[in-house]
């Protein structure tokens, strides 16, 4: 809860996941941000989502404080504005609310400083505290501390360029200990995607009190003539308690058809859980039918004679 915080060493640009904490310094005609967070707490310390997100169960009228650092990873100096904006975890995973948008949980946030005017690749680190309220809403809360240069816009230009890179916040509240984190694995199968390439999907269950974010591995073995193949790399979008997602795995175009053995080990902070079974992956489908492209050619080739002896007999008629 708010004990002991662990500092946090990722460097700006590195282990960032969809839509969250870090950015990539861009291209030289648009601003870019960096965010990451600095503390964790010591309770955590083996969690790596609490080493990317604010994430933490608290009970009303209670507070904890973490430290966020901010780069400016633009070739200028820019103003950039940090604030709280909200989120939630649909169906399709973690969603992010427009601009500034606020929920229940942004008005128990409140950041060191709103403004940092930064050179090119100077960082800032700020303190920010999510005090909550006495008659909170029990439940989980999602929200984004977001860091953003927003340059002056230039009338003569159509385009405006805005740099934004934001930390998740995953806060449980209500009275007694932290809801119990947990998932099952289901339906452990292979397909092939449209464009043909092999896949491996499985359908996983949330049957926790809190949101997850999914990734692992996946392993090939027993597949034809005792070939093995992987391990992959798998994720999944964030899943909400009582909710179902869909882990995709792509594997290599070139895996030869047929029945495998597929391991799958998926974590979300210090849950791990593994499926074990047997999947096929059909053979691909050829474009189009060979016998349908020897009657094209066939027929090709049928009117390219016709088309000739037309020519030869008309040439034939103006030479008399």
């Amino acid at each position: 809860m708010g004990g002991l915080l662990l500092a946090v060493s990722l460097l700006v640009g590195s282990l960032a996941p969809p839509g969250a904490a870090q950015a990539q310094r861009q291209s030289s005609d648009g601003p870019s941000v960096g965010i990451r967070l600095v503390d964790a707490p010591v309770s955590r310390r083996d969690d790596e989502r609490a080493h990317r997100y604010i994430v933490d169960h608290i009970q009303p009228g209670q507070q904890i404080r973490r430290r966020i650092a901010v780069t400016n990873l633009s070739d200028t100096q820019h103003r950039v504005q940090l604030y709280p904006g909200a989120a939630a975890v649909h169906k399709d995973g973690f969603a992010f609310a427009h601009g500034r948008t606020g929920n229940e949980l942004t008005r128990w946030v409140t950041i060191e400083h709103s403004e940092l005017v930064l050179a090119p690749d100077e960082t800032a680190t700020v303190w920010t505290e999510i005090t909550v309220a006495n008659d909170a809403t029990g439940g989980e809360h999602y929200g984004v501390i977001w860091a953003e240069i927003s340059p002056q816009h230039d009338p003569a230009k159509q385009v405006r360029h805005v740099g934004r890179a934001g930390v998740r916040i995953y806060l449980s509240v209500g009275p007694g200990g932290e809801p119990r984190s947990d998932f099952r694995i289901e339906d452990l199968t292979g397909a092939r995607a449209a464009d043909g390439v092999p896949m491996v999907m499985a359908q996983v269950k949330n049957t926790g009190g809190r949101a997850l974010d999914l990734a692992g591995k996946l392993s090939l073995s027993n597949g034809p003539g005792g070939a093995f193949a992987g391990p992959f790399n798998v994720k999944a979008a964030t899943v909400g308690p009582g909710r179902s997602t869909v882990a995709n795995t792509a594997l290599d175009p070139g895996l030869p058809a047929g029945k495998w053995t597929a391991r799958l080990t998926l974590t979300s902070g210090l849950v791990t859980r593994e499926s074990t079974g047997r999947i096929t992956i059909d053979t691909p489908q050829r474009d189009e039918n060979p016998q349908l492209a020897l009657l094209t050619l066939g027929g090709l080739a049928s009117v390219a004679a016709a088309l000739l002896a037309a020519y030869a007999y008309r040439r034939r008629n103006r030479s008399r």
